[in-house]
């Protein structure tokens, strides 16, 4: 198990991971998710042994992790860390820069491994292509092959996915979660992309200003968001006044958080204005207003600009969750 006691870990003056207490199961996949600047990278380079705490204490079973003070070279040598910087050899082939990672003592051992993370990650076609002339997509993958070349205890990815064409995206997510759930390896995503989260993750762990404001399994997180912040970074959402689909919520400062899959249009509801449709493939995301508040919702067809249009909640699907915050 992965244990974070207490840390802290000042970034700058105005800015700091502050009292993290967390705990990770040995071959969880876990995503930690914030808006841009929350301290998703920092969090991944403290669990990493990049940075020392200034407070507190990370262990891996009971192996404790610390950073530069304690290493000449940081880095835990059974996490590897997958950086949005990827450090490659670009005038070497690609299976040459995952087999230096490997033993040169046994080299039938070290070839079949290499080919083996090729396959995990395809690239075996560019098996024997100088680094240099790939894609940055192509290069992420290569990176992510070289991480786990050494098969580590714990993988820490940062937006692991961001250079690769959606095409193969889909595809290499499965083969690659799939493969670090077979072998029990600890993965730890640092992501915006719902994808990687809804699908695949077990744990979410949401970051605001340093701080951890929820931690939770996926599913749960997703069905009982406590904040518009955190449901907004699963995708869009509504924070409407819940007396507005409930004649018997008597105080009109309650607000609830509604997910455009929950709203559909109806014979009776409210009655909104639509101002724009957006073509989603499987269905259309409606953009309308309501008394001045824009609500967004799904819908099988397009609407024209200032159709009226009935909207109620959808309560044969999840139930809409009242919010923390008053309007």
């Amino acid at each position: 198990m992965l244990t974070l006691s207490n840390v802290s870990y000042a970034i700058s003056d105005r800015f700091a991971l502050q009292d993290l207490n967390l705990e990770i199961d040995q071959g969880a996949h876990v995503a930690i998710i914030g808006e841009s600047g929350c301290g998703k990278t920092t969090l991944l380079k403290l669990i990493y042994g990049l940075y020392d705490t200034d407070t507190g204490t990370i262990f891996w079973g009971n192996s404790q992790i610390t950073g530069p003070k304690d290493h000449l070279i940081p880095g835990m040598p059974f996490i590897k860390y997958l950086s949005q910087d990827f450090d490659l050899m670009p005038f070497i082939s690609v299976e040459e820069n995952i087999k230096k990672f490997l033993s040169r003592l046994y080299p039938k051992e070290s070839e079949q491994r290499t080919q083996e993370l090729l396959e995990v990650v395809e690239m075996t076609a560019f098996a024997k292509a100088h680094v240099k002339t790939l894609s940055g997509g192509q290069k992420q993958r290569v990176a992510l092959a070289q991480s786990l070349a050494n098969e580590p205890e714990i993988l820490l990815l940062d937006e692991p996915f961001s250079h690769i064409d959606n095409f193969r995206k889909n595809r290499l997510r499965r083969k690659l979660f799939s493969y670090l759930k077979k072998q029990a390896i600890t993965c730890i995503v640092a992501t915006h992309d719902t994808t990687d989260i809804l699908s695949y993750m077990d744990q979410t762990i949401v970051i605001k200003e340093g701080k951890v404001i929820a931690n939770d399994t996926t599913k749960n997180l997703y069905k009982n968001p406590k904040t518009h912040y955190i449901a907004s970074l699963f995708g869009e959402v509504n924070e409407l006044p819940a007396h507005w689909f409930d004649i018997n919520i008597i105080d009109i400062e309650i607000t609830q958080l509604v997910y455009p899959h929950q709203l559909a249009v109806a014979d009776s509801g409210i009655t909104v204005t639509v101002i724009q449709s957006y073509f989603k493939g499987s269905h259309y995301l409606i953009e309308s207003v309501y008394k001045d508040v824009t609500i967004f919702f799904n819908a099988a067809t397009s609407y024209a600009p200032s159709e009226s249009l009935q909207l109620s909640l959808s309560h044969y699907l999840d139930e809409p969750i009242i919010s923390d915050r008053h309007l």
